[in-house]
């Protein structure tokens, strides 16, 4: 399973950013330079460290050659699950996430879907949050600042049941999940992003 830092550790800097552990486990962020953090899992095990972003746009990617930024096949993975191998090696070109003044916008790169999970997508009112689904070449805005400053936390059963980190949205590539999928948490998904807003 992911971690942090060992227990014995009060804190631990991790791509820039300085996470203190309380004794309950929450993690907190205290270097606010940057507008968000990455985290990149496969199933329910975290992969690599978390990725801090200080430029407008960060291009996420499986190979090396296809461009600068986050790039996934240079992490670790002792996932040996042929259904992981096969969506890792779809990724591809992968997504560009861009901070624009009106949010954050997700440009799917790759030659297959995404599938995006955001509370800024849906109606507040909303008793679950629904997954949305991406096509190659779309973009969408995943993250609404303003929206999000209005929203209490969401009723989303799988949402609360995590830390409160700020603001956060899941992206799967490739596979779907919710209502409309035989995976119900993006946990079951094979290759899937965290991303973590800063709320300031």
């Amino acid at each position: 399973s992911a971690r942090l830092a060992p227990d014995n550790l009060p804190w631990l800097t991790l791509s820039g950013i300085c996470v203190s552990g309380t004794e309950d486990g929450d993690t907190k962020f205290r270097d606010r330079s940057h507008w968000c953090v990455v985290a990149y899992w496969e199933e329910k095990t975290r992969v690599g460290r978390l990725y801090s972003v200080q430029e407008p746009s960060l291009d996420i990617f499986y190979d090396l050659p296809q461009g600068n930024g986050f790039c996934l096949g240079q992490l670790n993975s002792d996932n040996k699950s042929q259904l992981v191998q096969k969506v890792r090696s779809k990724i591809g070109y992968g997504i560009q996430l861009t901070k624009e003044v009106d949010g954050v916008w997700v440009y799917n790169r790759s030659s297959y879907p995404i599938f995006i999970k955001s509370a800024t997508l849906d109606n507040p009112d909303s008793r679950t949050l629904l997954v949305h689904k991406v096509f190659p070449g779309f973009s969408i805005k995943a993250f609404d600042y303003e929206k999000a400053y209005t929203l209490q936390r969401p009723n989303d059963h799988e949402f609360t049941q995590q830390p409160w980190t700020g603001f956060t949205v899941q992206i799967s590539f490739v596979k779907g999940w919710g209502q409309c999928y035989t995976r119900q948490f993006i946990s079951s998904c094979p290759c899937w992003l965290e991303v973590i807003f800063n709320n300031r």
